[in-house]
């Protein structure tokens, strides 16, 4: 089992929505980084865990968790031109993006806010820090952990 952290905006999909849906698998869309693409579909596999980060917002920082339920597979929005995430040089025979299945675990009682993530030494190596702006990033097990025991207080 690997640990990842995976970025939204609250504002598009939080994790209240995430907890809303119950058992019920999300598609984590929308990626469209090449860097966050090969991650999603080279090494995120089913079992693996997530940590959810909001960004883009008042309150950025990890809130929750999740469990990754399904492998990479076709982003179905790239096909759609409806859709803010349609790709029209991507193709069915070929296509550019993925998004991998995931499920509700835990919502955090506290948040855990980037400030305290940067100011905690045992997390200074964390690719969050390091490298801020990836949506899709791995995280250590003590990294996962650290992160965990802050939620609580």
């Amino acid at each position: 089992m690997a640990y990842w952290l995976l970025k939204t905006e609250p504002s598009e999909f939080s994790i209240d929505d995430l907890e809303a849906l119950g058992s019920k698998t999300e598609p984590w869309d929308g990626i469209r980084n090449y860097q966050a693409r090969n991650i999603m579909r080279d090494k995120i596999k089913v079992g693996d865990k997530a940590l959810i980060y909001h960004s883009s917002c008042k309150d950025v920082g990890a809130v929750g968790t999740a469990e990754v339920v399904e492998n990479a597979y076709p982003d179905p929005a790239q096909f759609n031109p409806k859709s803010k995430y349609y790709d029209p040089k991507s193709n069915r025979d070929n296509p550019r993006w993925v998004c991998v299945g995931v499920k509700f675990l835990s919502k955090f009682d506290n948040i855990v806010a980037l400030k305290q993530i940067k100011s905690t030494p045992a997390l200074a190596e964390m690719v969050l820090v390091k490298q801020g702006r990836l949506s899709v990033q791995p995280v250590t097990a003590k990294e996962w952990k650290v992160i965990n025991q802050m939620a609580k207080g």
